[in-house]
């Protein structure tokens, strides 16, 4: 299984494994209702919730050599979100899982768009035969245009029950 670079690089931002130092930042993006209002049930509430998280994304890390990326702006080195690919399965097929999330500070600017497409781009170079999807909420306009710009197209035959309601899937395959 190839692993993913300590750090991916893009014009204005710097992605890497998270370290368990990065929990109070993604705590302040995930305790942010305006973050999660298409995923309520991500909604953060306390440092140990984040702790936790962050244990989580660093287990499929140690497990599969890559994982969700702790995103920074390079011109001033705050983290401003996370993104990554993760196993999953999807109707009994296991899938590479595309997240992003991003501080409400950046909205707007393409930062989403960048993270997701130095991800997607290395995941189609090191783990070419699998499948990417995004699961998205219907009414999530937003993460809708950051799937498309960067390639995904949208494919029902993975659209399934999330915790917070039905996730529209938007896919790499041909």
């Amino acid at each position: 299984m190839p692993r993913q670079p300590v750090r991916l690089i893009t014009a204005r931002l710097s992605l890497r494994q998270p370290a368990q130092a990065d929990a109070a930042a993604i705590l302040e993006i995930l305790s942010n209702p305006y973050v999660v209002q298409h995923n309520p049930s991500d909604l953060m509430t306390d440092l140990e919730a984040a702790e936790a998280l962050v244990r989580h994304w660093l287990g499929h890390w140690e497990t599969y050599g890559f994982g969700n990326c702790c995103v920074f702006d390079e011109k001033t080195g705050r983290l401003v979100g996370s993104c990554g690919v993760r196993w999953m399965t999807i109707h009994g097929d296991r899938v590479l899982n595309l997240m992003y999330r991003f501080h409400p500070s950046t909205w707007g600017h393409g930062y989403a768009t960048e993270a997701a497409a130095a991800v997607l781009h290395w995941a189609q170079e090191s783990l070419p035969a699998e499948l990417v999807v995004a699961r998205i909420r219907p009414t999530n306009l937003a993460s809708q245009r950051v799937a498309t710009k960067i390639g995904l197209r949208r494919d029902p035959a993975f659209d399934d029950q999330g915790e917070d309601g039905v996730d529209w899937a938007f896919s790499d395959r041909p």
